[in-house]
């Protein structure tokens, strides 16, 4: 059978940290034996690091990262690069905060085997107008930089080949914001087969989003940047679109 590693950054998620544990662990039952849950939680200030470990006696394919930075981006990257040199076949990404629901997986799993990629479609939003909006605007600049067009780019809940992810994974910086919005580009951009699938996403049912609108704009400005510079790495390797 196929491994999977299922993988999550994490920060300052004490109130909702175990309850996603419990509810995206089965997500492992019948798949390959080598098959992991991997959370990064790195610069945690409340006890998420704390429940984590507690639950290490309980889910014993439970993996924790230390050392990744505290932003998301970075914890992302870095899990995708363990998943890869730990042999996983498939990494599934989503996010430790409970807004996206594991009973939406299967429907994923069963289609790895046609496309490199299966990407979540996030259509209603429990997050708020104004980050959909923002969504909105970033596959706009996707379409108008690389000339992808695509639903959402960096939705949470994405399935993807490990040696896929591979290929590209190397073009990023270790501290780079926005790897799913490039991975999800990289996998439109250069014709790997990949289908969007609709999927809920609810409300925060506790804690506090990280990431607040004054970050999203200071993100978003470099990111104009970054966008012009991977354009031009990908126009000179003479591949894709």
């Amino acid at each position: 059978m196929d491994s999977l590693y299922l993988v999550m950054p994490a920060y300052n998620e004490e109130e909702n940290i175990e309850e996603v544990v419990r509810a995206w662990y089965p997500v492992l039952d019948g798949k390959d034996e080598a098959s992991r849950m991997v959370i990064a939680d790195s610069g945690s200030t409340d006890g998420t690091h704390d429940i984590l470990e507690a639950l290490r006696a309980e889910f014993p394919k439970l993996e924790i990262l230390p050392d990744t930075g505290t932003q998301h981006g970075p914890k992302v990257i870095a899990l995708y690069d363990y998943a890869i040199r730990n042999g996983a076949a498939y990494i599934f990404q989503t996010d430790s905060d409970g807004q996206t629901n594991p009973a939406e997986f299967e429907a994923f799993w069963t289609l790895r085997n046609q496309y490199a990629g299966i990407f979540g479609f996030r259509k209603d939003r429990g997050d708020g107008k104004i980050r959909a909006f923002v969504e909105k605007v970033v596959c706009l600049l996707l379409n108008l930089y690389f000339k992808v067009s695509v639903p959402d780019a960096n939705a949470p809940f994405r399935l993807m080949r490990a040696d896929t992810v591979a290929k590209y994974l190397p073009r990023m910086d270790p501290d780079y914001n926005l790897p799913n919005i490039m991975m999800t580009t990289f996998f439109a951009y250069y014709g790997e087969p990949v289908r969007f699938r609709k999927i809920t996403f609810r409300p925060r049912r506790a804690g506090t989003n990280s990431v607040n609108i004054r970050k999203i704009v200071k993100i978003g400005w470099k990111a104009l940047g970054d966008f012009r510079a991977f354009r031009k790495e990908m126009k000179r390797d003479g591949k894709g679109r």
